[in-house]
């Protein structure tokens, strides 16, 4: 039953590609601008996409690492997250009140559920193997994930002022990006970078401070803009950073002067993605301090994008085809996702978004050109989406009529 969750993958895929080619030509004036779509272009990716991977992952992969049975399928985990992102899909374009609080509490209930059955996994768990293993990291994701539903939807209900958050929208993010995403994207390659790269992390002693450092840092970036207090953001930012660099030495240092592997653009994806998490990290003290000239206000309004389809995309790219391949395809070999076509569009795309920034001369046709390019990079990746998933299914009704030949003879 998790082919549930991964349906639903396909789908947001399918729906990302549409909505950033609807980006493109709104960007080049070949169609009309609608309110609301800019919310979707990030949220059909985040919201969409990658949770539903999560949501169906996580429990999954923490089986695994602790040799647990595998977890029964939760029906009211997954129909609470997706009637709440269904609600939310119909709310937020009208800006309905009601629905969007509505989706936001169905997905907060679903999102405590799935807290709820790994912190239950972790009692099962022996103490030998519940160290170092990146079930931490998923757990304190989900609860930074926690932070941001209840920012984002308060941000269509006034909900800022009685919490006394001084930038919502940054909160929301950061919480999300920050929080949910790098620490259990952290989580996932703790998890399974020996098994990706046929051998451990550089360092595996590492771990648990990279996972302090990222969890305390992710705290200071979202204090920071709460309280709109640079005492909290730059330590934020120091310890992001470093552990950041940490980590991906760890997964680089192994396979450098491994000439095989780096010839899978799967790898590349892992790897490069960060980059463009970097990015608006590296520039922030820039805004921070005010610098004359700088374009502060272009790079909070479109770093994100860039951030959702340059790291967030990319790392998906990599990570979501290979738990397709292990859950619909489990007798053949499984490998990364990706291709050079959607290394190399992908990061064009994050490039042209950043030019935009900088060159506002030219902002119409440099963001239609990253959103042309985004296009281009998702469509390989939900076409590879839907014929492992149209090719497993198919097997399985194969092995549902043989099975039902046996039982008639």
């Amino acid at each position: 039953m998790m082919n549930l969750y991964f349906l639903m993958t396909a789908l947001f895929m399918g729906m990302a590609a549409l909505i950033a080619a609807d980006a493109a030509l709104t960007s080049f004036t070949l169609l009309p601008w609608f309110n609301g779509l800019r919310w979707l272009r990030v949220h059909f990716i985040t919201l969409g996409a990658v949770t539903e991977a999560l949501f169906g992952l996580l429990p999954l992969v923490v089986a695994i690492r602790a040799g647990l049975p595998r977890p029964t399928f939760r029906w009211d985990i997954w129909l609470t997250l997706n009637l709440g992102l269904l609600t939310l899909l119909v709310g937020i374009p009208i800006i309905n009140q009601s629905l969007i609080f509505a989706g936001g509490m169905l997905i907060f209930v679903a999102t405590m559920l799935l807290l709820w059955q790994l912190r239950g996994m972790q009692r099962e768990t022996p103490a030998a193997t519940a160290a170092g293993d990146g079930r931490k990291f998923y757990i304190a994701g989900l609860s930074y994930f926690l932070v941001g539903i209840i920012v984002g939807t308060g941000l269509w209900l006034g909900w800022s002022d009685w919490l006394h958050i001084q930038v919502p929208i940054e909160v929301h993010i950061h919480a999300n990006n920050w929080g949910l995403m790098s620490l259990v994207f952290a989580g996932l390659l703790v998890d399974m970078y020996p098994t990706w790269a046929k051998r451990p992390l550089a360092w595996p002693r590492s771990i648990t401070p990279i996972f302090w450092m990222l969890t305390i840092g992710a705290l200071g970036l979202i204090l920071g803009p709460w309280v709109k207090s640079n005492w909290f953001s730059v330590p934020g930012i120091i310890l992001f950073l470093a552990a950041t660099f940490w980590l991906l030495l760890n997964v680089i240092k192994p396979l450098w002067g491994d000439k095989a592997t780096w010839l899978q653009p799967g790898i590349w994806h892992l790897v490069t993605a960060y980059f463009w998490i970097l990015a608006p990290v590296l520039v922030a003290p820039l805004i921070i301090l005010g610098v004359p000239g700088f374009p502060g206000a272009g790079v909070e309004q479109n770093a994100p994008q860039a951030l959702i389809y340059g790291w967030v995309l990319q790392f998906s790219y990599a990570f979501i085809p290979y738990f397709f391949y292990r859950l619909f395809l489990p007798n053949e070999p499984a490998r990364l996702g990706g291709s050079w076509l959607s290394l190399l569009t992908g990061h064009l795309g994050g490039f042209f978004l950043w030019a935009s920034i900088f060159l506002a001369v030219y902002h119409n046709v440099l963001h239609g050109l990253a959103y042309f390019f985004w296009t281009i990079s998702l469509i390989p990746i939900t076409l590879l989406l839907w014929r492992i998933m149209r090719h497993g299914l198919h097997l399985l009704d194969e092995r549902s009529g043989v099975v039902i030949e046996i039982v008639e003879t």
